[in-house]
């Protein structure tokens, strides 16, 4: 019986990811020097990893040989520059508190959050004051599952998600059922993609809430979110959808796709790190109860100061991947093809893990037959 071990290359813009899993129990020498030699084909791996010096900085990289090539754009990207230029006066000359509305100082960075609140609606076809300004998508996860279930606890109190979700909300969905609530986990098909039939027969008629993930951010398969919110707005559910690998990336539409709740990320978009949405629903009204206490900001669903520069850098960051979004997603399906072709080609027993017709394509899952994942990756970098 042939052992896999799990290997994901992701691009992303121009940006490749490669994340190696678990590890088989044979080695086959003769893959891994065919895939090495097809790895040459998309690295500069020849010059930065010459073995010509062994000076190294205080991180430990080689200097002669430069860093090794970034492949991990599934889990972040770098800033675009042109996100920098928006963000620098606001962390110079605009230092006022967004929420002081008696000064000039305050009056300045409130208005250029709001602007940043347009850009983001604009991208997913919302209206500006559903856009809830967060950390990340983790925090607007937590929010989103927590906040919906919590408010609703006295009339509902089973919530459905699956089993291939992030962590943030399947340990969300483990807390709650520690507070009573009731979780069904649903599992996925051999492509990774959920069985309609299955969420229809799982929603209740006490169930708040179904949180079902756009993109995976493994396997790069898309869940038909359309048919998911058309169900849910039948029966009556609100529809929670953790949007951090699709935002920015492929079209989406809020209204469309009957979304109750999404949540959305700004680093993976060449936005800043720390800072992300959760777009809320206003009509028919979505009822959350906050996590945490303070001063009430956010419309009293995420209490704290908006950091200002990081606001800006989201909306700038939105704004740029609606102009580019289907230049950048073309480059996807070039770069995609590309590496599918030059390692099927030369590999054998190369399995393509999710759906093929219904997956992002700047995230590929391959499985290799024989390889060592450690090894593998040692190898690699």
């Amino acid at each position: 019986m042939l052992s896999y071990s799990k290997f994901c290359a992701n691009v992303c813009s121009a940006q490749l990811k490669i994340n190696v899993y678990y590890v088989s129990q044979s080695l086959n020498t003769n893959c891994l020097k065919a895939f090495k030699n097809c790895h040459k084909c998309f690295s500069t791996r020849e010059n930065t990893f010459k073995q010509t010096s062994t000076k190294k900085d205080a991180q430990g990289f080689d200097r002669d040989r430069g860093r090794p090539l970034y492949l991990d754009a599934q889990a972040t990207t770098p800033m675009d520059p042109r996100v920098l230029d928006a963000m620098l006066p606001y962390l110079t000359n605009y230092y006022g508190n967004p929420h002081s509305r008696t000064h000039a100082y305050g009056w300045e960075s409130e208005s250029a959050i709001e602007h940043a609140r347009n850009q983001v609606a604009d991208l997913i076809g919302a209206e500006p004051k559903e856009v809830i300004f967060t950390s990340g998508a983790t925090e607007s996860n937590n929010i989103a599952v927590k906040g919906v279930a919590r408010f609703y606890a006295s009339k509902k109190k089973h919530i459905i998600t699956t089993q291939t979700e992030h962590k943030c909300v399947l340990d969300s969905c483990r807390a709650l059922e520690g507070e009573g609530f009731s979780v069904t986990y649903l599992p996925v098909g051999p492509t990774g993609l959920i069985d309609m039939d299955q969420l229809e027969a799982a929603i209740r008629p006490d169930t708040s809430l179904v949180s079902i993930m756009f993109i995976n951010n493994e396997i790069g398969v898309k869940q038909p979110i359309e048919e998911i919110g058309a169900l849910c707005k039948a029966k009556k559910v609100f529809f929670h959808s953790d949007c951090a690998q699709g935002f920015g990336k492929v079209p989406l539409d809020v209204k469309k796709c009957n979304i109750d709740l999404m949540s959305i990320s700004g680093h993976k978009i060449y936005g800043p790190k720390g800072i992300g949405a959760l777009y809320v629903r206003r009509r028919p009204r979505v009822r959350i109860e906050p996590i945490q206490s303070g001063g009430g900001q956010e419309r009293g669903m995420r209490s704290g100061t908006v950091p200002t520069p990081l606001a800006v850098g989201l909306g700038a960051a939105s704004e740029l991947a609606k102009t580019e979004m289907a230049y950048d997603h073309k480059w996807m399906e070039t770069l995609s093809e590309r590496l599918l072709d030059k390692i099927c080609s030369r590999l054998p027993s190369v399995i393509r893990n999710g759906d093929p017709e219904h997956s992002y394509p700047g995230c590929i899952n391959l499985s290799f037959a024989y390889v060592e994942g450690k090894f593998l990756v040692y190898k690699i970098f």
